[in-house]
């Protein structure tokens, strides 16, 4: 009885296994390239106006704060493709963030994340918000309060850098950090 068990478990699992197809985001990036269907959409770069009315320094200023200098040029996280975990080099500076949030009770961020333009825009906003995700648990890792921080996801929807190419792509991967107050 317990072979019999066994050999319906194992080509069960066998099944379950052959059904499960994960697409790959450059497969779906090829697809919809490969269509030529034109959703309307157009992505432009954020006027200063917009940018200051989203928290983001403009022209020096640190969102609503007075953040040290040293956090200033420091507000960006970037990955690798098709990843959310955070490179070694982002270690100090996280550390810096933290440190600032856990001695500065009443400042509150915001992270964004965003992708470059390939992979469908449902796979994006999961990959933005996964990118968020790890970077508000490596602050709450280091004591920054969870009601400190909030996360959104972009996807590719706010390319940093216009573009098709690597460079392009590797630039738009990342997380923003944008003190609130």
């Amino acid at each position: 009885m317990s072979m019999q068990k066994l050999a319906i478990l194992l080509i069960s699992a066998v099944l379950v296994a052959g059904c499960a197809k994960k697409t790959k985001p450059d497969d779906e990036a090829a697809r919809v390239a490969g269509s030529g269907a034109d959703d309307g959409f157009v992505t432009q770069p954020l006027t200063e106006d917009e940018l200051y009315a989203m928290g983001r320094p403009v022209e020096g200023e640190f969102g609503a704060i007075d953040a040290p200098q040293a956090l200033a040029g420091q507000t960006i996280i970037y990955f690798d493709f098709d990843s959310s975990a955070i490179r070694a080099e982002y270690t100090q500076s996280l550390a810096g963030h933290a440190a600032y949030l856990v001695e500065n009770s009443q400042a509150t961020v915001r992270l964004e994340g965003h992708t470059d333009e390939r992979g469908s825009r449902e796979y994006n906003i999961g990959l933005g918000e996964r990118r968020a995700q790890a970077v508000r648990r490596a602050l709450m890792l280091q004591g920054v309060r969870g009601d400190q921080i909030t996360t959104v996801s972009y996807g590719e929807e706010r390319p940093a850098v216009t573009g098709s190419d690597e460079e392009a792509w590797a630039m738009n991967r990342r997380v923003e950090i944008v003190y609130l107050r």
